[in-house]
């Protein structure tokens, strides 16, 4: 199990950024949250098996058609224990 917290910078505000980040997770059984910070960067936390996590931090450096990431910064955690994963408001 691993867990990472990202803060991804860049145009990702009004670009559906979140939902790409929860339609994501749940496509690669993540559990945890993303939610976008008063600063404008959107924070990204992800638990799960090593594989998928590392998927979901090169998605993000993607990101969605139309959004362009400049940034992602990637922490290690110790596990949550989350239940699902949620897009959460500010």
């Amino acid at each position: 199990m691993k867990t990472i917290r990202m803060y991804i910078t860049g145009s990702v505000q009004g670009m559906f950024f979140r939902q790409f980040i929860d339609k994501t997770a749940k496509e690669l059984k993540l559990k945890g949250f993303v939610r976008t910070l008063d600063d404008g960067r959107v924070e990204v936390v992800v638990e799960g098996r090593i594989e998928p996590v590392t998927e979901m931090i090169k998605r993000c450096k993607e990101g969605p058609r139309h959004s362009s990431v400049k940034n992602v910064e990637v922490q290690d955690m110790t596990n949550q224990g989350f239940d699902n994963f949620k897009v959460l408001s500010m």
